[in-house]
Formats: structure tokens, C-alpha cells, sequence
């Protein structure tokens, strides 16, 4: 596994206005995208994402900071920090880090995104820490039979911008076209969530480069945007069975997907039982007590 490149691109000076505390407390930080769907060419960039841990000023304020929530000013709170079209060492690279708590928040929503970062081959994990691996191998504990709700949203979102033919002059998005008469990236990133949401919720499991053969094809131009079209129409008859014969859960667990965070946060900032209260621990010992005295 190689060192984090977060941490090399800000030593190199590549990273201004990259809050300092942010490449000594990545926990998490993968290649995704092209890369890690397997079927990236030799002139796709390469898309640095991850998570780290901030402050506990800045998740806590009103018990480490001078702020209290609602009241007068408030302080910016750090949630995600992104640049792109880095050049580096003859690599382009674009980079997104996120908040630990925002990055949980959106993988129990489902958003194909994030699920994606907790899936990505072994290969494409740049840097990880005990906290990584922790979210890395419990990351069942997000999947619901919401993710259908949320990749077909994404999915949609995919044909329209594949139906769009009024890209700005000159982008990649118009040379696209102009050589296949259609977005075929776009395309590819359909059948992709398709795929995806099929593995989730037949199996509670995902391999997101089962289908890097069929993506490759279509980012060939092999596939013409009708026929996409119709394997959307098809698929997503199917995938609506499949939703109802699911073993997955409605919704997420979020008692459970809490104490994960939980026990990230006192991993990282050891232990912080002694300075967060848990509303009714005290009541919940009394209770104990009571019963335990009750049976003698």
C-alpha cells in the first residue's frame, strides 16, 4: 500500500487552502472512479477520495469550543474539501475529503458514491489507518433496501445527462459525442449503477468491477444509446422484483452505524466516554441496580 497522496500533494506544495490538520488525520483515502471500476485508459484522471477526522472543537463545539449550536454567530463547519486537475509526477488528479461524520451520514443514505469508496478493489486503498480498516470491514452495516431508492435516482440522473446533446463547445463531453453521437461516459455509469444495485440487493455484497468488461464495451461505443435506453427499461422491471425479494433491511440501522462512528471518534481521539455525556446512562444503571435488588 502506498503513502497517502493527500500527504505527498500538500508537502509538494500542490494543495493551497488545504486545512492543516487535514493530511496527518486521513483515515481513509482510496483511488475510485474509472480506476477502480476497471476501466480507466491511460488518459483518465485519477480521483483521490477519502475521509479524515477533524477537531473535536469542530464536531463537538458546544462542549470543546465557544460556540453554542443556534445561538449568535456560528462557526463554518468542516464537511468536504475538494480540487481538481492536479498535475503531479505526470498524473492529473482530482481530490474530495470528507468529514468523518458526513461521510457516514451519506453512506447510510445509500448514495452509490460513498458505497463505492467502501467497496473499491484492495489495490485501489492508497492509505489507511486502524479506523479505515475498521469502516472498511464492517461496511455491510450501511446497506438497506434504500440504495435501490438511491442508485435508480442516480441512474436517472445518468440518462439525462446521456440524452443531453448541447454539451459546452470543445469539452470532452462534445468530442463524446461528435464520435459517437452520444455521451457514451455517461452511458457506461448507467449500466454501472444498474449492476451494482443488482449485487447489493441479491447478495448484501459488491464487486464494482464484475462489470468492467460490458463498461469497457460501451465506452468503446459499442452499445448505441438505444440499446442502453432499453437495457435500462428492462433492468429496472427486474430490479423492482428484486427489491420486494430482498433479504436486505428497509432502512439502515443507525443505533448500529452509530456506535461504529462512535467507536471511531474515541479510537482517534482516545476515548471520550469521560467528556460526552450518554442521555439516561445514569437512569439506565439505576434501572439495573433496581431489578438486580428486586430478584434478591
Amino acid at each position: 500500500m502506498s503513502s497517502s497522496i493527500v500527504k505527498q500533494l500538500y508537502d509538494a506544495g500542490k494543495l493551497p487552502g488545504l486545512p492543516k490538520f487535514i493530511p496527518t488525520n486521513m483515515c481513509y483515502e482510496v483511488v475510485g472512479g474509472s480506476v477502480s471500476y476497471g476501466v480507466s485508459g491511460k488518459l483518465s484522471d485519477w480521483d483521490i477520495v477519502g475521509f479524515c477526522i477533524p477537531s473535536k472543537e469542530t464536531l463537538f463545539p458546544s462542549i470543546f469550543g465557544d460556540v453554542i449550536p443556534g445561538f449568535g454567530k456560528q462557526k463554518k463547519r468542516f464537511s468536504t474539501w475538494q480540487k481538481h486537475h492536479i498535475s503531479y509526477k505526470e498524473k492529473e488528479y482530482d481530490i474530495t475529503i470528507y468529514n468523518i461524520v458526513d461521510f457516514f451520514n451519506l453512506c447510510m443514505q445509500c448514495n452509490p458514491n460513498m458505497l463505492d469508496l467502501c467497496y473499491v478493489p484492495d489495490n485501489c486503498v492508497l492509505h489507511t489507518t486502524a479506523i479505515g480498516n475498521i469502516v472498511r470491514e464492517s461496511r455491510h452495516i450501511f446497506l438497506s433496501k434504500k440504495c435501490w431508492q438511491t442508485f435508480k435516482g442516480y441512474a436517472y440522473s445518468m440518462l439525462k445527462k446521456m440524452e443531453n446533446k448541447n454539451p459546452e463547445k470543445g469539452s470532452k463531453r462534445d468530442k463524446l459525442i461528435e464520435e459517437f453521437n452520444f455521451d457514451v461516459k455517461y452511458g457506461y455509469h448507467l449500466i454501472r449503477l444498474l449492476g451494482q444495485v443488482e449485487q447489493l440487493l441479491s447478495t448484501g455484497d459488491m464487486d464494482i468491477q464484475l462489470d468492467r468488461e460490458r463498461l469497457k464495451a460501451i465506452r468503446r461505443g459499442e452499445w448505441t444509446m438505444e440499446q442502453i435506453k432499453q437495457f435500462f427499461t428492462d433492468k429496472e422491471k427486474s430490479l423492482e422484483v428484486l427489491y420486494n425479494s430482498s433479504t436486505l433491511p428497509y432502512s439502515p440501522d443507525e443505533a448500529k452505524i452509530k456506535a461504529l462512528l462512535r467507536k471511531c471518534l474515541d479510537m482517534h481521539y482516545d476515548d471520550l466516554s469521560k467528556e460526552i455525556v450518554v442521555p439516561g446512562k445514569a437512569e439506565a444503571a439505576l434501572r439495573a441496580i433496581k431489578e438486580i435488588c428486586d430478584e434478591i
